[in-house]
């Protein structure tokens, strides 16, 4: 969902691929990162596991990808994981900062 455009509510699952909306800045300090959408003037700040994820969805938007390879960086239960991943993309995805589709 960008600035001024309504999205009908989606269901995110780890079959979902992520795109950044256009116009976001994200700058990383001592591995927290800030988000800015220069559009609307929203931002949202990361902690260094949510920077991780954000420069995941980066390299390989695929959901299911980011997953694999958080279970692989951080000592965490796989379905705690998946529902702060999701919780995390329906958060971004509600301020307008990224876009989910199905694969």
């Amino acid at each position: 969902m960008f600035a001024g455009q309504r999205q009908e509510y989606m269901e995110l699952s780890l079959r979902h691929s992520i795109t950044v909306a256009p116009d976001i800045v994200f700058r990383e300090v001592d591995g927290e990162a800030v988000i800015l959408n220069l559009e609307s003037g929203i931002y949202f700040g990361l902690d260094q596991v949510g920077t991780r994820i954000w420069q995941l969805i980066q390299a390989h938007g695929s959901l299911q990808k980011v997953f694999e390879t958080m279970c692989d960086e951080f000592d965490v239960g796989s379905d705690a994981l998946e529902r702060d991943l999701l919780g995390l993309m329906d958060e971004l995805c509600a301020k307008g900062l990224v876009r989910a589709s199905p694969e």
